[in-house]
């Protein structure tokens, strides 16, 4: 924890930068760097009734760090795959530790 869901970012470029992104972001957040996952999501999108070329879309799941920990977490995944990417999105999904559990017990 915290979770990236990759979407649109081809497989190796996410294993290229992987190791030193996670480093940098563990940093930043303050966390252990197994605390952290990457997914990579395999999505289809349409447009118009045709498969079209994914967004480059990154969602964050994680525990609320407030404001300013927010935006270095974005400027630094942009650092790592807003390279050659027209238009990177990076989105914020807090989780509330009351309703986030690991074997059984709530945060």
């Amino acid at each position: 924890m915290p979770m990236l869901r990759i979407r649109g970012i081809q497989m190796p470029k996410i294993k290229q930068v992987s190791r030193d992104l996670v480093n940098d972001l563990a940093m930043i957040v303050g966390c252990p760097k197994d605390y952290f996952t990457l997914e990579c999501m395999h999505t289809t999108f349409i447009l118009e009734g045709k498969e079209v070329e994914p967004p480059a879309i990154i969602e964050v799941a994680w525990f609320d760090r407030g404001q300013e920990v927010q935006d270095k977490v974005a400027e630094c995944i942009t650092k790592y795959f807003g390279a050659g990417i027209s238009c990177l999105e990076v989105y914020f999904v807090p989780l509330k530790e009351s309703s986030y559990y690991e074997n059984g017990q709530h945060f």
